[in-house]
C-alpha cells in the first residue's frame, strides 16, 4: 500500500506522488558488507548515496541523483534479548512484520505510530511518531544502532558506545550515514482498550488538559468546516480481550473510512463547494465503539487514501490556542478542506533533532487529498505554526530551512558539527539536507 513506485525509465517516487528521482544506479544490498562496499564504490565514482525505505516521506529526504540504496533484503530480527527486554532488527525490516514477529514472541513496542508500512529506519530516521503521556516517539525506544559512515565503516552506537553519534542519529534524516540495525527496547506484550467516541471542537478543546492527563494516550481529529471531532482513548487493560467484530470492522475501517471516504474526496476534489457538506456527515459517520486488543492493532489503522500532509510540534502547552487559531483561519477563508486535522501529543526526550527535543509538545497535522492543489492551507497553517516556534515533522511537507531551525532547536548546532565530522564531503547529501541543515 504505501510502497515505492519506481518507473522503466528508472524514475523514483515516493508514496503520495509529490516527490520523484532519477539515480545514477540502484543497489539492493543482501548484507552489511555489499552495503559497505556500495558506498566505497560511490566515493571512488563521485556520487551521493541515499537509502530509501517505503517512500512514506512527503519531503524528499530519500531523493538522490546518485546511487539508490534499496534495503529490502536487510529485513528480520536480528536477536532477542529477553533479559534485558531488546530486540535487534535489519533496518529494513518493515514496521508491519517487526509488530508481527514481536506479538508471536509475546513482545510489544511500547508505542507507536498509527501506520506500519514503513522500514524501522525510515520511520525512526524521520521522527515517526504515535500520540503518549507518558511513552514518545519510535526512535526514543532505540537503545543501540548500527551505522555504515561515509568511508564505509561501520560504528555501533549506543548510550555507551559513540554516544554523541546515538543522541543525533535515533532521528538522523539520512544525513549521517546508512544505518543497518536498530537496537529497540521492548516489553511484554500487553493490552490496550481504546474508546472511540465524537465530541465537539469547543468541548475537547476546552478539556483538553484532563482528557491529556486522564488518558495514557489521547488523539482527536477535528473536521474543518465543522464544529465537530472524533477522540480516541487508549489506556492499557487486564482485559479480557474484545477486538473490534471483523463485519463491524470490515464496515467502519474499511467501507467507510478508506472506501466511503475516498469517493467523498473525489467529488470533492471535483466540486469543491460540496466539501463543506461532506464534512459535515463525515464527521458523524462513525458512533462510538469500544475494543480491547494487542498494541499493534490498536495503534495502527489501515490507510489507503493518498493524500499530501504537514506536521508541526508545539510546545503542548501553546495546543490549544494554535488550533483555535488554524480553525478561525479556516473558518474565514475560502479554503475547502476534504480532510480531518489529527492532533497528538509527546513527552519531552533527549534526541537532538526530535521534534519534541527538551519541550513536551503537541503535534497538529493537516492534509489534502492526492492531486488537490494544498499550498494555500499549507502556508496559512505554517504561518500560524511558526508563529508558535513549531518544528515540522522531518518527513512531512513544509518550508522551512536551516536558519530557522538553529533557533527552534538549542541543539541544532551539535547536530550539523557531528555531520561535518562524520560526512565532511556529504556524501549522504542531498537539496533537502542542504535546506534543512546548510552546507
Amino acid at each position: 500500500m504505501y510502497s515505492t513506485v519506481s518507473g522503466k525509465s528508472g524514475t523514483w517516487r515516493n508514496w503520495a506522488g509529490n516527490v520523484t528521482a532519477r539515480p545514477a544506479r540502484e543497489v539492493t544490498p543482501a548484507s552489511v558488507e555489499e552495503l559497505s562496499a556500495a558506498v566505497r564504490r560511490a566515493a571512488e565514482d563521485g556520487l551521493r548515496v541515499k537509502a530509501v525505505g517505503t517512500g512514506h516521506s512527503f519531503t524528499a529526504a530519500a531523493a538522490t541523483d546518485g546511487v539508490l540504496i534499496r534495503p529490502q533484503l536487510l529485513t528480520g530480527i536480528r536477536r532477542i534479548d529477553r533479559d534485558n527486554g531488546t530486540v535487534t532488527v535489519e533496518a529494513g525490516t518493515p514496521l508491519k512484520r517487526l509488530n508481527l514477529a514481536l506479538a508471536r514472541e509475546g513482545l510489544s513496542l511500547t508505542n507507536m505510530g498509527d501506520i506500519m508500512e514503513q522500514t524501522v529506519s525510515g520511520a525512526t530516521s524521520t521522527g515517526t511518531h504515535g500520540t503518549g503521556r507518558d511513552s514518545a516517539s519510535i526512535a526514543a525506544q532505540i537503545v543501540g544502532l548500527e551505522l555504515v559512515s561515509a568511508d564505509g565503516s561501520v560504528l555501533a552506537c549506543s548510550e555507551k558506545e559513540n554516544p554523541e553519534i546515538f543522541a543525533a542519529a535515533r532521528i538522523g534524516i539520512g544525513a549521517l550515514g546508512v544505518i543497518t540495525a536498530i537496537t529497540f527496547s521492548v516489553e511484554p506484550l500487553f493490552l490496550l482498550s481504546a474508546r472511540e467516541e465524537p465530541m465537539s471542537f469547543d468541548e475537547v478543546t476546552g478539556s483538553f488538559d484532563e482528557l491529556f492527563t486522564e488518558n495514557e494516550h489521547f488523539e482527536f481529529y477535528w473536521f474543518p468546516h465543522t464544529g465537530n471531532c472524533n477522540t480516541k482513548r487508549n489506556n492499557r487493560s487486564v482485559g479480557p480481550e474484545k477486538p473490534v467484530g471483523t463485519v463491524r470492522g470490515l464496515y467502519e475501517d474499511e467501507f467507510l473510512s478508506n472506501g466511503v471516504f475516498q469517493a467523498a474526496n473525489y467529488v470533492g476534489r471535483a466540486v469543491p463547494a460540496t466539501i463543506p457538506s461532506i464534512a459535515r456527515i463525515s464527521s458523524r459517520a462513525l458512533s462510538a465503539r469500544t475494543y480491547t486488543d494487542i498494541p499493534y492493532k490498536v495503534f495502527t489503522s489501515p490507510r489507503r487514501v493518498r493524500f499530501t500532509e504537514m506536521e508541526y510540534a508545539v510546545p503542548r502547552a501553546a495546543l490549544v490556542e494554535t488550533l483555535r487559531e488554524l480553525k478561525a483561519m479556516v473558518d474565514r477563508s475560502p479554503l475547502r478542506i476534504s480532510f480531518p486535522v489529527e492532533v497528538r501529543t509527546a513527552p519531552a526526550d533527549d534526541i537532538t533533532l526530535s521534534t519534541a527535543s527538551g519541550r513536551d509538545s503537541a503535534y497538529i497535522a493537516v492534509h489534502m487529498f492526492r492531486g488537490t492543489p494544498y499550498q494555500a492551507y499549507f502556508s496559512a497553517a505554517e504561518r500560524i505554526f511558526t508563529a508558535h516556534e513549531g518544528r515540522p515533522h522531518w518527513g512531512k511537507v513544509h518550508t522551512r530551512d536551516a536558519e530557522y531551525f538553529a533557533e527552534v532547536y538549542p541543539r541544532f548546532g551539535e547536530f550539523t558539527a557531528l555531520r561535518d565530522r562524520l560526512d565532511p564531503e556529504r556524501r549522504f547529501g542531498n537539496d533537502y539536507l542542504r535546506r534543512i541543515l546548510g552546507d
